[in-house]
């Protein structure tokens, strides 16, 4: 970013030069999304698969423009005079997340090419980009204004999305639990904000992060309460517990690939919102944030490990639901190295960042192949995926290997790696008790997970004829769905053989 300045006098000018190619990936996914939109205005029915397809290309070209930011080390829209705070800010940090966000959006378009026949096309490809063009300017803004549009951006369109099947009652009602527990977290988080900007003045999060290490006595207390209401209102989007409840009804009666998409890309809005709220804004007040988010890691992660344990195998839609819990138990895995870098350093929040890179892969995985399995069993219960290697045998392997990886299991030596570097991070924060309780979490997740892996590899049982379903090799799978589990198989065991790729980020200072 740079300032122009007056030749005569020397002072700064008012007018800012916007450095395009560090906002290039949140520009390019919106300005794709209005072409979409516009573009449905004069397609046809028979046409409007081209606009997935344009969907997907602009996503692709967003992913492309963060290999010339690799560097880090672009900012714009900053502060003039004594200060360089700036609010937009293409670090370490924000092009990893980016690259998340972006590339958990490019899945979610591949496994909804061909499953939005009874949907409105250019309504659901223009929610998708836009929703993913917020998600990916959160992580570069270093300003609560900022922080706070683009975090809305990513959530406003998810909103819709949840409830866009027309006539679904399940749906609607979805959209409705997602909606008003979404907005009552933004309304906590903006009281949150406006104590903040209270009591420093400010919006950019160094310099409240200077400020607030000098506050007035008389102000203590409603800088505090700023800072405990911003928590909780990101606590509200991360789905931590015990504001978790929207979450598993919101999952089943989203389209699936939507239920994917707000397992991956809305949990890494959420995180990174809070990451850079505590760890950039809020370092002087560790000892209030930190505790409090150790003991929602330990809360989320028994409740939603214990929830899903609890899942009933011919339940309708089953599989998802448990998918729902395990992703509320995942978040607290996610919440683990968050409160431990309040007891040591913010190097921590690098195995946050490599964590969140192992789970956004293989859980999508594990979406995609639900919904293949969706596609011949569309209650998509845990029990129509019993014998599922006998029909489609590249599947079950690709099933039995992402949930492995979840549960932190060999062959997926990527998952298992992860959740070591997250416990260290736990130990190393003096945190003994918090892993402790992950440790008694993750036991009580291998039972699950291994025993839908078991069903996979397991005779199938016989229904009656009456309700036999047509057999699912004689189904055609979409090629982009093919092409979804593909990616994600071939990244998960690409991972696993060079864990290092993503570990590396648990070394590294992100900011």
């Amino acid at each position: 970013m740079t300032v122009a300045a007056d030749s005569a006098t020397g002072a700064a000018s008012l007018v800012q030069s916007v450095d395009w190619l560090a906002i290039a990936p949140p520009v390019i996914a919106a300005s794709v999304a209005l072409l979409v939109l516009v573009a449905d205005l004069f397609t046809g029915e028979r046409r409007k698969p081209l606009l997935g397809y344009g969907a997907v290309a602009g996503l692709v070209a967003a992913l492309a423009m963060l290999v010339p930011l690799r560097a880090g080390d672009r900012s714009t829209f900053c502060l003039t005079g004594g200060t360089q705070a700036c609010s937009y800010t293409a670090d370490p940090f924000a092009l990893v997340i980016q690259a998340l966000v972006l590339g958990g959006a490019l899945l979610t378009a591949l496994l909804s090419i061909g499953d939005t026949r009874k949907l409105p096309a250019g309504e659901f490809w223009f929610l998708l980009l836009s929703s993913a063009a917020g998600a990916a300017l959160l992580p570069a803004a270093r300003d609560l204004a900022t922080l706070v549009v683009a975090l809305e951006v990513a959530s406003l369109p998810a909103f819709a999305l949840v409830g866009i099947k027309r006539g679904d009652r399940r749906s609607s009602e979805a959209a409705l639990k997602f909606f008003l527990s979404s907005v009552v977290a933004t309304a906590v988080m903006l009281l949150g904000v406006s104590f903040v900007y209270a009591t420093t003045g400010t919006m950019h999060l160094t310099e409240i992060a200077a400020r607030l290490d000098d506050v007035p006595g008389r102000f203590s207390t409603l800088a505090e309460a700023g800072v405990v209401l911003t928590l909780v209102g990101f606590a509200f989007k991360t789905a931590a517990a015990p504001f978790h409840f929207w979450v598993p009804d919101t999952y089943v009666g989203a389209p699936l690939p939507i239920a994917a998409y707000l397992s991956v890309v809305g949990k890494a809005v959420g995180f990174s919102g809070l990451v850079l709220v505590t760890v950039i804004g809020f370092p002087s007040y560790a000892d209030v944030w930190g505790p409090a988010l150790a003991v929602l890691a330990a809360l989320t992660m028994t409740v939603g490990n214990v929830a899903a344990l609890r899942q009933t195998a011919t339940r309708a839609r089953s599989a998802v639901r448990l998918l729902a819990w395990s992703s509320v138990g995942q978040a607290g895995y996610l919440l683990v190295p968050i409160a431990a870098a309040a007891y040591s350093s913010d190097a921590q929040i690098g195995s946050t960042v490599a964590y969140a890179l192992m789970y956004a892969v293989v859980n999508l995985g594990a979406f995609s192949v639900a919904a293949l399995v969706a596609r011949s069993r569309p209650g998509n219960r845990l029990s129509d995926y019993r014998g599922l290697y006998a029909t489609r045998p590249l599947a079950a392997l690709a099933m039995g290997f992402f949930l492995l990886c979840l549960a932190g299991l060999p062959p997926g030596i990527i998952g298992l790696f992860a959740k070591v570097t997250v416990f260290s991070s736990a130990v190393d924060a003096g945190l003994g008790w918090l892993a402790v309780v992950m440790a008694v979490n993750v036991v009580i997740a291998l039972y699950y997970y291994l025993r839908w892996t078991a069903a996979l590899f397991s005779t199938p049982e016989q229904a009656p004829a009456s309700e036999e379903a047509p057999k699912a090799p004689a189904l055609q799978v979409p090629v982009p769905l093919t092409l979804a589990i593909a990616l994600t198989a071939v990244a998960g065991i690409t991972l696993s053989g060079a864990p290092q790729l993503i570990l590396r980020f648990a070394t590294l200072s992100l900011f």
